[in-house]
Parts: structure tokens; sequence; C-alpha cells
């Protein structure tokens, strides 16, 4: 059981930063975004990562965990489509910006639609073991990690030789 404790530790302090990544290459890029985005981006992974973990570790039962963590989820992708940071990235932020940010919200869409499947098919459908589920989740976080990483950087690389050629 110690990997979903190490995972979850892992998710409880990586996921809610990712998530205020969207508020920070904003407030870099000069768009005027209030600390409003940032709560709410920050609220909603909390709600996600602490239900299914809640979930996830039998301390609720495993749907309602699934539940709550897919509320979480469904308000992050309300928060970064139509939401006030995703307001402010088309409306005031440089085009780099706002590549990096369409990046980063299909990674949260479409990279972390692998974690409510894997939980679904682990602790709901009863259709894997524990070791194929943490081989799952790891490549994951691995590739979602990481191409957020990448996003953020050629956000800030693609601005900066912007600033460079005016």
């Amino acid at each position: 059981e110690s990997p979903t404790v190490y995972r979850y530790i892992d998710w409880i302090l990586t996921v809610p930063l990712q998530m205020v990544e969207f508020f920070l290459i904003l407030v870099a890029a000069g768009a005027a975004v209030s600390s409003g985005a940032f709560w709410r981006l920050l609220v909603g992974t909390l709600v996600m990562v602490v239900g299914g973990y809640l979930g996830e570790a039998g301390h609720i039962s495993v749907l309602l965990g699934f539940i709550i963590g897919m509320i979480g989820w469904a308000y992050i992708l309300f928060e970064i489509f139509a939401g006030e940071a995703s307001k402010v990235a088309a409306a005031q932020a440089p085009p780099a910006v706002q590549k990096s940010y369409s990046l980063m919200k299909w990674t949260v869409t479409i990279g972390w639609a692998i974690y409510p499947i894997g939980y679904f098919l682990g602790y709901l459908a009863g259709g894997t073991d524990v070791g194929t589920l943490n081989i799952v989740y790891n490549l994951a976080d691995v590739l979602n990690k990481i191409a957020f990483g990448l996003f953020i950087w050629y956000a800030a690389n693609e601005d900066t030789a912007a600033h460079a050629n005016r």
C-alpha cells in the first residue's frame, strides 16, 4: 500500500504547482489575472487529489472518492477552458504564452485522463493489479510533468526571443 501513499504525496505537491503554472505564466507575461484564478485552480486540484486519495486509501468509498476527484477535475477543466484564466490568456497574453497555455490545457484534458481511467479500472472495475496501476500512473506522471515543463520553457524562451528582436 505504500506506493499509494507515496504517489499521493507526490501529487499533493506537484499537481497544485502544475495548475498554478497557468496563473503564473499569465502574470509573468503581464496579463491582468486576479488572485481568484490562482485560488480556484489551487482548490480544484486539492479537491481532485484529496478525493482520489481518500477513495484509493479506503478512508471513504472508492466510488465516492472517484466522484469527488472527477468533480475536482471537471472544475479545473472549466477554469482552464472557460474561466477567467482562459479569457485573460486569449485576450492579453503574447502568442507564445497563448500557445503554451493551450498545450498545457490539452495536457490536463488528455494526459490527465489516464489517471481516472486507471482509478476506474483498478478500483471500480477490478480490471488490473496494483503493480500494473503503479506503472501506468508513473508513466503518466513522467509524460505529463515533462510536458508541462517543456511548455513553460517554450513560453519563457519564445517570449525572451520576441523581446530580444524588438
